[in-house]
């Protein structure tokens, strides 16, 4: 880049090199990655669009863009993602919280009963998104959240202090619900693995560079809810939900393992996008 660095011509810059390198985003990129090099909020780039930036800023941010434009996700070198309001911690060990994953959130507050003692389970919870937006809104709410890999769930348990929600959100480290035999809840909640083993969208943007184990799932993308759906009569209450979030086109096969499983109020729900993304089911209790 020739000129002036200033904050202007910076990002106008960086948003047209990110884009050519292959960003759908390229100007949010630009924004995010200037602002935490600067050590400012996004709104302060507008308030202040003239100002220059010295050699150090111009070297942390060169860096962080080179990066970018090789494909490291926004999420990574920011060290941090924005989930219902909540700054978490992310790392390479974890899943990047998206947006779609809040429809399970929005599910899951509608089910949940609003009483004392009330409990929940997350399972596969990487950077503990989805139980830190519950226990950030139901302060009744107690949450146990399984994770696998025992550097992502790490990551969740640091989460947990830094939004002072540790004493109410547990991080276990196990495979689904090995950790927690014998204890039942009022809602289970997963984000599990669900893309087809197969598809080109694992070596794409982002996800390439994401923990492919927490998004893989067999041929048909389904392995996981063939071992979540069936296990989960045995750890909820007469009457409590499990909610799962999916791919666009599972709706139907996951709705219907869900019946097969002995659920009812079946339903299945859409994001943001206006596709299928949620499956949730009732729990009717042993011979119901």
């Amino acid at each position: 880049m020739s000129g002036a660095w200033t904050v202007r011509a910076v990002l106008e810059w960086t948003a047209g090199h990110l884009n050519e390198a292959g960003s759908d985003t390229g100007r949010l990129d630009a924004e995010l990655l200037l602002a935490h090099a600067l050590g400012v909020e996004r709104l302060q780039l507008y308030l202040d669009p003239d100002r220059p930036l010295d050699q150090t800023e111009r070297d942390a941010y060169r860096e962080l863009v080179r990066a970018r434009a090789k494909g490291a996700p926004v999420a990574h070198l920011l060290g941090e993602r924005e989930f219902w309001s909540l700054p978490l911690r992310v790392t390479a060990d974890t899943l990047i919280p998206r947006p779609d994953t809040e429809v399970v959130v929005e599910r899951a507050l509608e089910l949940l009963p609003v009483e004392g003692g009330t409990r929940a389970l997350d399972l596969g919870t990487g950077t503990g998104c989805i139980p830190a937006a519950l226990a950030s809104e139901r302060p009744e709410l107690r949450v146990d959240a399984v994770e696998a890999g025992s550097e992502a769930a790490a990551v969740a348990a640091d989460n947990m202090e830094r939004l002072g929600l540790a004493e109410r959100v547990t991080v276990q480290t196990g495979s689904w619900f090995e950790p927690v035999a014998g204890e039942t809840y009022h809602l289970i909640v997963a984000n599990p693995p669900y893309v087809p083993e197969a598809d080109p969208h694992l070596t794409a943007g982002d996800v390439a560079a994401e923990p492919r184990e927490a998004l893989a799932a067999g041929p048909e993308g389904l392995d996981a809810y063939r071992v979540l759906v069936p296990g989960a009569p045995a750890h909820l209450v007469p009457g409590g939900w499990l909610v799962v979030e999916i791919g666009w086109d599972q709706g139907e096969a996951v709705a219907a393992l869900f019946e097969a499983n002995g659920f009812t109020e079946v339903a299945v729900h859409r994001d943001y996008g206006g596709r299928d993304r949620v499956v949730e089911g009732r729990w009717p209790g042993t011979g119901a």
